[in-house]
Formats: C-alpha cells, sequence, structure tokens
C-alpha cells in the first residue's frame, strides 16, 4: 500500500460522500479524485520525475489539500510550507529541499513571488484559485495535461522507500531540517491512525481540520481519507468559528495544539453548543496539564486523548486513549494525565543516558526509538542524521521516563533543562502547578543568567481574560507547591506568549530577551 492507495479505498466507499468542504468549497470523493488524478496529470505532462519535491504554499483551503493529495498520487515529496514564516524562510527551505513545483494560493501571491527568486531548481508554479497571479492556474495547468497517462510507480510492496514528504522540523533551536519522511513510514502511521483514531467506529467520520494543513492537521487527513471520513477545513483556529462548526457538521475528530484546546475550553459559552457528535478531540505537539485533561472530559466528555510523536517519528510513538483520560480524570491512575500515553505496537521506547545505556525503569533519560514509524532521517544532512541515529536508536531529543506499566511520561526537552545552584530543574516540573492555577491561559518557564544561582527560573504567565492574579502570588503558590528550589525565582505577566510558525510555545524567542549579551546559552 502507497499513502494514495489508502485515499482510493475510502473514495471507493462512496464517490458521492464530502471528501473536503471549506472555503466556500465543496467536493465529493468522486470529484476531489478526478482533480487529484488532473493534477497528477498536469505535473507528468510539464516534466515532473518521480521524487521531485512539490511545495504547496498556500493557508487552510481545500484546494491546497487537493494539491497534497495529488503529490501523493504523482510520487511526488510534498514540500508543507508555513504562511506565518516569512517569505525568506520559506525560499530558503524550499531550496535546500529542491523544490521544483510550487501550487500556492493568491492570498500569498506576493509572498510566494520572492520565495520563488530564490529557487534555482524550479520548473513551475501554479496559482490555485486565479489567473491574475502572473503564473497558470491550477485549472489551465489540469487541462494542459488532459491525456496524458500517470504512471504505476508502485512495486509489489507498496515502493516503501520513495519519499512522501521532506517535512520541516519545528525549528526551535535553529533552521528547520528536512524530514525524509518516506511511504513506508507514512503508511506505519495511517495504520496506526485506523487503530487508535477511528478505533473501529468508521461510520459518518468527520474531521475538522482547523491548525495549519502544513502541520499534523495536513498529515492526519490521509487516515481519515482511508474510511471515506469528510475533513471540514476552517482558516484557522477561532474558539467561536470551531465550536460552531462542531455543532454544525457533528464533528468527530479534531487535532489541537494545547494553547488551541485551552482557549477553546475557556470559552465563555463552551456549553452551549452541541458537541455530542465528538469522539474524539486529540491533543498533540506538546504537553497537556493535568486539571485541563480533567476540565476536557467534564466539558466535552469521555473523549479528550493526546498523542506523542515528531516529524521524524510522525505522531503516534504513543497514545493517551480517550478511555484512560476519562478513567484517570475519575480518579483511576490520575497519575496517567501527566503521561502521554502507552507506546504504540509499531514502536519500540527506550530511556537512554548520555552513553547509549538504558536507564532503568522509572529514571530519566532521552526518549529513543525504533521501528517503522521511524523515517529515513534529514533531507541532504547526514551528519545530523548520524547525530539523531547515535546507539542504534532514533533520538528525539526529549527526556522522560517509562513507568512499570508501560506509560511513557516527558519531562522537558534535553536542550531545555535549567541548572540552577547545581541542581536540575524541568521546566515542566514548575509549569504545571501554574497551568493548574484557574486564573492562568498559559506559561513558560526558563532559565535566565543570574549572579548567584548561575541559572535562576523566571516564569512568564498569561492570565485568562478578566482574570486577575499577580507575579507574587503565583510565586507564593509555587513555593508552597514545589518548594524554594524548584519555584520561579521570579514571574511576569505578559500579554502573550510568542509563537512559533505551527503554533508551539517559541521558548528560544522567550529567552533572547534574557540572553541576548550573554556569549553562550547556559550559565
Amino acid at each position: 500500500m502507497r499513502p494514495i492507495d489508502y485515499f482510493a479505498r475510502g473514495a471507493a466507499l462512496d464517490p458521492l460522500r464530502p471528501f473536503l468542504i471549506g472555503n466556500g468549497q465543496r467536493y465529493s470523493y468522486g470529484v476531489g479524485s478526478a482533480m487529484i488524478d488532473d493534477i497528477a496529470r498536469g505535473l507528468y505532462a510539464a516534466g515532473f520525475q518521480l521524487g521531485d519535491s512539490i511545495a504547496v504554499y498556500s493557508p487552510n483551503d481545500p484546494l491546497a489539500m487537493l494539491c497534497v493529495f495529488a503529490s501523493m498520487r504523482a510520487g511526488g515529496a510534498w514540500v508543507p510550507v508555513n504562511v506565518r514564516n516569512s517569505a525568506s524562510a520559506n525560499g530558503e527551505y524550499m531550496a535546500y529541499t529542491r523544490t521544483r513545483w510550487l501550487f500556492f494560493h493568491s492570498a500569498v501571491a506576493d509572498l510566494a513571488r520572492q520565495a520563488m527568486a530564490m529557487l534555482p531548481e524550479l520548473k513551475g508554479a501554479y496559482c490555485l484559485d486565479s489567473d491574475a497571479c502572473g503564473a497558470p492556474s491550477l485549472q489551465d495547468f489540469c487541462a494542459a495535461g488532459a491525456g496524458t497517462e500517470i504512471p504505476d510507480w508502485s512495486d509489489p510492496f507498496g515502493a516503501p522507500h520513495l519519499p512522501f514528504s521532506r517535512w520541516p522540523t519545528g525549528g526551535t533551536t535553529g533552521p528547520s531540517k528536512g524530514v525524509e519522511m518516506s511511504n513506508g513510514s507514512i503508511v506505519t502511521m495511517i495504520e496506526l491512525g485506523l487503530k487508535h483514531y477511528v478505533a473501529g467506529r468508521e461510520d459518518d467520520v468527520v474531521h475538522l481540520a482547523v491548525a495549519p494543513i502544513t502541520h499534523a492537521a495536513g498529515a492526519i487527513t490521509t487516515v481519515f481519507s482511508a474510511v471515506g471520513g469528510t475533513t471540514v477545513i476552517l482558516p484557522a483556529f477561532d474558539a467561536t468559528a470551531v465550536l460552531e462548526a462542531i455543532q454544525q457538521y457533528r464533528v468527530t475528530h479534531i487535532f489541537l495544539p494545547p494553547t488551541a484546546y485551552y482557549a477553546l475550553l475557556d470559552h465563555p459559552k463552551v456549553r452551549d453548543y452541541d458537541c455530542s457528535s465528538l469522539r474524539q478531540v486529540l491533543i498533540a505537539a506538546a504537553p497537556v496539564s493535568p486539571d485541563k485533561f480533567r476540565r476536557g472530559v467534564e466539558v466535552f466528555g469521555p473523549v479528550i486523548c493526546q498523542c506523542f510523536g515528531q516529524a521524524e517519528a510522525p505522531m503516534l510513538v504513543s497514545m493517551l486513549s480517550p478511555e484512560v483520560v476519562a478513567a484517570a480524570a475519575a480518579g483511576d491512575h490520575p497519575e496517567r494525565l501527566k503521561s502521554c500515553g502507552k507506546v504504540t505496537s509499531s514502536t519500540l521506547v527506550a530511556i537512554l543516558d548520555d552513553d547509549g545505556r538504558q536507564v532503568p525503569l522509572g529514571e530519566r533519560g532521552e526518549i529513543c526509538c525504533r521501528g517503522p514509524l521511524v523515517t529515513p532521517g534529514y533531507f541532504e544532512k547526514p551528519e545530523a542524521t548520524a547525530e539523531a541515529r547515535k546507539f542504534g536508536w532514533h533520538h528525539t531529543g526529549d527526556v522522560g521516563y517509562l513507568d512499570r506499566d508501560g506509560y511513557l511520561y516527558i519531562v522537558d526537552r534535553k536542550k531545555d533543562m535549567i541548572i540552577t545552584g547545581g541542581f536540575n530543574v524541568f521546566a515542566t516540573e514548575v509549569e504545571a502547578p501554574i497551568l493548574a492555577m484557574s486564573e492562568v491561559l498559559e506559561c513558560a518557564v526558563i532559565g535566565v543568567p543570574d549572579e548567584k544561582w548561575g541559572e535562576a527560573i523566571k516564569a512568564v504567565v498569561v492570565l485568562n481574560a478578566g482574570a486577575s492574579l499577580s507575579a507574587e502570588e503565583i510565586g507564593e503558590r509555587c513555593r508552597a507547591k514545589l518548594g524554594a528550589m524548584k519555584a520561579p525565582k521570579s514571574v511576569e505577566i505578559w500579554d502573550a506568549i510568542p509563537k512559533t510558525p505551527v503554533g508551539k510555545t517559541d521558548k528560544k524567542a522567550i529567552r533572547a530577551r534574557y540572553w541576548a549579551s550573554s556569549e553562550r546559552g547556559v550559565n
């Protein structure tokens, strides 16, 4: 099986069922399948070669999603381009991944043109929704490919080694590397998604894509397409719009980063909407506060879940199921609300020390994994690939531990440890009690240079709208909960916390405010 074969299987179930809805557009599986084929024909007519990089530069839009599936159909390597990045950053990344074909939306036409000037290997660029952007329209591009044959480029094994995507890493610690996701690793993700996301309920699946489709919301659309599920695409996250869409379309599945999930929970009218259709509210990209888990179960029912993965091992290294979350919220093994679930069946996880030795059960070390979910490595970066694969394991860069029941716990990024007064403190240990405060929307804990302590713990906090809580009160509560050593030495209340283009807390940007005058990032 290739990734596109899962879509074909879903399309065959009911060609009339809606595949994509959004931005005033509606495509059935039959119409969507025909358009995907037309785009693939256009590529081959223009000189596409198997494995070429195909960039999609667009805000959330059904036409962009069709181009992603057309890349799968043609046998290309999808290059996700995040519209929140600068044109120069996107151009640099597309040049690095040797982008030869570009589909862009008119909303980002100026940015796309700037980026195109940086792409020496570009063979063609096409506008999704207009013929007035100085490039051929998608409609004309498809017409030019009429009658062109799409070769059967598969093999008896589903061509597992061919690239599915050249996916950018988060870039919070430097320029993005391109993860060479293979057909084999994505097929493993799809199979695990069918097991854990769809979970045997294939009827009337409706997936709401509200996070950027250049992030996980786009990749997991392949999972729901395998069972003929409908994907409703919203242009961006807005809590009211999300609640309205859940009620209108009878949404069954939604993926959210924690910050969006928290905002949804804190919507003043969240209980006024009918969310009874939900089967899973999947949270990923960062750990979730146990108290936010409990509140989610109270508000939405036993549908809250979390997974752990990364571009190098996409989505499903581990899964904390809705059943486990609901039971833990009710008092059955409540400690599991701090975990990211059990390791999935296709993945082997080990906790290793700096010398590559497995640490005893319950002790902390780097989370490392093996198995078909792991991608081949970084595009044209053999040294980075070798560094991530030391000792014969893929190193996630996350610090955590396994308990005796097989649940995986993440305590921090390996490079995000605060060393204060000679003691190691993990930022999430400090963030957890702050996030548990009802007045707090989100927070980020970092180490800042300190003459006495080496690094002092600082908490940056955003309060819920209308909440009143002083920095001093936050510090006092933390000292009562954590003790003086782990409690923040200082607290600042901000209006907003910086985010990366994919919505993660950007601690690099926060740290820059305090470390700019230092020669190095440790003290």
